[in-house]
């Protein structure tokens, strides 16, 4: 009973995260593919980039709830049914997989950044806020969004042994942030190159 449970839980949790909230926004109020625009890429950068700030924010948001419900939900069932908790980092994972590679969108989705907010906010608010801080400075400085976005992921990792995660929490750390730098590898040879995008608002 205990194996359906943590089942149903990994999928739900792949299935919610596989909504393409930036598509579904872009398709529904304003008929346009984001897929087709700017980068491709369906998260929240791309859909402010093509349908505007508002648009892109409404995305991040969206996206971010997909790991804050997934775990919420998680975390309720198993004290409910005396489930071993570490089962909220299972789902948090199976919802960011879901981000990254849709089933709803030919598996092609989001670069993991803002799941992964969403994630830090809702396993440790230190971790979450240290992120934070280091991708605000980073892109004060450099002006970039995905060294901001890698660098930030990249100390949660750093971090993790000494905040209170479980050896579960940690290795679910790590798998999520090496997602996320995986997903970032067109960005990371541009930086590499000179070639990366800066943004203008800062």
């Amino acid at each position: 009973m205990n194996i359906f449970i943590y089942i149903l839980l990994i999928i739900m949790s792949y299935l919610y995260g596989s909504i393409p909230f930036a598509l579904v926004i872009g398709k529904v109020f304003y008929h346009t593919d984001v897929r087709n625009s700017g980068s491709g890429n369906l998260g929240g950068t791309n859909a402010g980039r093509v349908l505007g700030k508002k648009v892109g924010l409404t995305v991040i948001i969206l996206d971010a709830s997909k790991c804050c419900i997934s775990i919420l939900i998680s975390g309720l069932v198993a004290q409910y049914f005396h489930l071993n908790g570490d089962i909220i980092y299972l789902s948090a994972l199976a919802c960011v997989l879901g981000h990254c590679y849709p089933i709803f969108a030919d598996f092609k989705g989001g670069k993991a950044v803002s799941v992964a907010i969403g994630y830090a906010l809702m396993t440790n608010r230190i971790a979450f806020v240290v992120a934070l801080v280091i991708f605000l400075i980073t892109l004060y400085l450099s002006k970039f969004v995905s060294l901001s976005s890698i660098l930030a992921s990249v100390s949660i990792v750093i971090i993790s042994p000494f905040i209170g995660y479980s050896t579960v929490g940690i290795i679910t750390n790590i798998a999520i942030v090496g997602l996320l730098v995986y997903k970032h590898k067109a960005n990371i040879q541009r930086l590499l190159n000179g070639t990366e995008n800066k943004i203008t608002w800062m």
